[in-house]
C-alpha cells in the first residue's frame, strides 16, 4: 500500500522522516511492487517478505489501480479538476498527474509526502511535465499541510475539490490520530462540490493475513507509531466517512466500486481491501 511513517510528537507538528536507506520505506516498498526502480535492497527483500505472506498482493496492487483509475474518472465527471493526492508515494506512469493527462490535461494537482525522497524525486519531474507541486508536508497534521505555500499555489480550497487517501490512514496506527486527521480534512473541504477518497485494508476478512502483515511492517520498522496485530476493521474506516454522502455503492472491495463494462470480475469474498467516494453535503 501506500501512505506516511513516522511517529506523532506532541507537541507541535508531527516529526518527519529522514532519509535512511536500511530502513524499508512505504514509498519504495509500493514502488517495488509496482515494477519502479527507485528502491533499496532492504525495500526488495520486504517486498519478498510480504509476498510470502500475501501472494494475492500482485492482485490487490493491479485492482487497486483500476479503482484509481475510476474514481479519478468520476471525480472528474462530477466537475473536479483539482486534486490532493496524499501520501502519492514515488511517481509512476500510473500516477494521478499521468491518469488526468488522458482526461483533463489543465487540472491542478498537489502530491503531498513526508518523504523526502519522493518529493525529491517528484519536483525533479515536475521540473519536466509541469502543472504538478510536490508538497513536503505530513497529513497528521492537516491545516499545516492545507496551508503550505506549496500547496496554496495551485489549489483552491473554495473550488471544486478531491483529496485522496489511499492507504494513508491504514499507516497512521493512531486511532484518535487517523480520525483526527480525516475530521479535519472533511472540514476544509468545500461544502457541495469536495470530495474525500478512502483506500484502506481491513482486518476482518482475512485475519491470518493481515496481522502477520502488520506485524512485517512494523518489525521492519517501515509503519512507526503506536503497535498495531492487525489492519482496522471495516465498521472502523467507515468511519472516517462521518459527515459525507457516500457515492454509491459505498464503502466496498475496490474491484466492486462501479466497475467499467466488460472489465474482468473477479471474486472479492476475500479481497481485505476497500474503497470509496464521499461527498461533502
Amino acid at each position: 500500500m501506500r501512505g506516511y511513517h513516522g511517529r506523532v510528537t506532541s507537541p507541535g507538528p508531527p516529526e518527519m522522516p529522514r532519509f535512511d536507506p536500511t530502513v524499508p520505506s512505504e514509498a519504495r516498498v509500493f514502488n517495488r511492487f509496482t515494477g519502479g526502480k527507485d528502491n533499496f535492497a532492504p525495500d526488495r527483500e520486504l517486498a519478498r517478505l510480504a509476498l510470502e505472506i500475501a501472494p494475492e498482493l500482485p492482485v490487490i496492487f493491479r485492482e487497486s489501480h483500476r479503482f484509481f483509475d475510476r474514481a479519478v474518472r468520476f471525480l472528474v465527471d462530477a466537475g473536479v479538476q483539482q486534486f490532493i493526492d496524499v501520501g502519492c508515494g514515488m511517481p509512476t506512469p500510473n500516477s494521478l498527474y499521468h491518469i488526468l493527462q488522458s482526461i483533463v490535461p489543465d487540472a491542478k494537482v498537489a502530491c503531498v509526502d513526508n518523504d523526502p525522497v519522493v518529493v525529491t524525486h517528484g519536483r525533479a519531474l515536475a521540473e519536466v511535465e509541469g502543472s504538478v507541486r510536490y508538497v513536503h508536508a505530513d497529513a497528521r497534521d492537516p491545516d499545516r499541510m492545507l496551508d503550505h505555500p506549496d500547496l496554496t499555489q495551485v489549489i483552491d480550497l473554495g473550488s471544486p475539490v478531491a483529496i485522496l487517501l489511499q492507504s494513508l490512514l491504514a499507516v497512521i496506527t493512531e486511532d484518535d490520530v487517523a480520525r483526527t486527521t480525516a475530521r479535519r480534512l472533511v472540514d476544509r473541504l468545500p461544502s457541495g462540490c469536495g470530495y474525500l477518497l478512502v483506500t484502506h485494508p481491513v482486518g476482518d476478512i482475512r485475519p491470518e493475513v493481515t496481522t502477520l502483515l502488520a506485524e512485517l511492517y512494523q518489525d521492519q520498522g517501515t509503519i512507526k507509531g503506536e503497535r498495531k496485530t492487525n489492519a482496522r476493521p471495516w465498521k472502523d474506516v467507515e468511519r472516517f466517512m462521518d459527515g459525507l454522502q457516500l457515492v454509491p455503492p459505498g464503502m466496498v472491495p475496490l474491484p466492486d466500486w462501479r466497475p467499467d463494462p466488460g472489465e474482468p470480475t473477479i471474486d472479492t469474498s476475500a479481497f481485505w481491501v476497500i474503497g470509496g467516494i464521499g461527498q461533502k453535503p
